[in-house]
């Protein structure tokens, strides 16, 4: 199980740093633009991505939550949010990479957001930090190409592959 936590960790960082270059390409005007959506603008669903791995990881490590709520900002700079982002995909990985399938199994008790506690084995909340990136950068993707990408990039698992070939 390490092994294919790890490659989906190493997916997760090529696929962000895939939607950062895009975000990027599309300037700071385009990216923090209000468009409607659940987090506001492109740039807020790519905060929301990180302050999701951000309590999740704080979770698996036992330590208190780094943010109140699921729409907080850690901050304005899209630079500052990159470097944060690319620290977490690192964080991540060096977590899964400690584990053995003992600890993946093993279940962690945690409190959610409203403070009611839960319980899950480690191995559905890695899978989750990963399809829950996955869902929002889908989102992340509609929104380059809302913003006027005429081909936003491919982020689908089989060219991550391809593209270690």
């Amino acid at each position: 199980m390490r092994d294919h936590f790890l490659q989906l960790a190493d997916y997760n960082a090529w696929a962000n740093s895939r939607i950062y270059a895009a975000t990027r390409a599309i300037g700071p005007t385009a990216r923090t633009r209000d468009i409607g959506a659940y987090f506001g603008s492109l740039q807020g669903t790519l905060a929301h991505i990180l302050v999701a791995d951000h309590l999740w990881m704080a979770r698996l490590l036992d330590q208190p939550p780094p943010h109140a709520t699921l729409d907080a900002t850690p901050t304005s700079d899209f630079d500052t949010l990159w470097a944060a982002r690319q620290e977490q995909d690192a964080a991540t990985r060096a977590f899964i990479s400690d584990l053995g399938d003992h600890d993946i199994a093993a279940v962690l008790d945690y409190r959610d957001m409203s403070g009611t506690e839960r319980s899950l084995p480690r191995r559905v909340i890695l899978t989750h930090m990963f399809n829950h990136a996955t869902h929002h950068r889908g989102q992340a993707h509609h929104q380059l190409t809302q913003l006027g990408m005429a081909e936003p990039p491919a982020l689908d698992l089989p060219y991550f592959v391809l593209d270690l070939l």
